[in-house]
């Protein structure tokens, strides 16, 4: 995939993402947590907008194909399991890694894991993305 077409997805899942994120907002009464609910909602709308940013500067980072590649998929799951796992949280009223909008829900043992092996691997690849295009930002660029 070339840069222009990488660009472009970037920008299709931004916002795909981003309405996502509003549509979360449009059933915030159906999760059992509905802090965690709002979450959610900000959580689509913020990466989506993150996503629309990176595909914005995507042009610009200077990365080899592989670092390309790693920025791309880490973005992609890292802002659409964010919202996801978000999204989880507030329907299974779990309280993993969010004490303040757990509001006193909490779940089983195992929808504690599963949210918290959410939330640890997306916050990941998020830095991992950062990292590697935070790299491929700096200096400038030759003439």
């Amino acid at each position: 995939m070339n840069v222009a077409e990488t660009r472009r997805r970037l920008l299709w899942h931004g916002m795909l993402l981003f309405l996502l994120g509003l549509l979360t907002g449009l059933v915030l009464e159906q999760f059992t947590n509905l802090r965690m609910g709002l979450s959610a909602h900000l959580e689509g709308v913020l990466n989506g907008l993150f996503l629309l940013a990176l595909g914005a500067t995507w042009s610009e980072a200077v990365l080899t194909a592989r670092g390309r590649s790693a920025a791309y998929w880490a973005a992609l799951y890292g802002t659409y399991g964010n919202w996801f796992t978000t999204v989880l949280a507030a329907t299974l009223g779990t309280a993993a890694l969010n004490p303040i909008a757990a509001a006193g829900h909490a779940g089983s043992p195992l929808e504690e894991g599963l949210v918290t092996f959410g939330f640890v691997t997306v916050g990941l690849a998020m830095i991992a993305c950062s990292v590697i295009v935070l790299w491929g930002l700096r200096g400038r660029v030759a003439s």
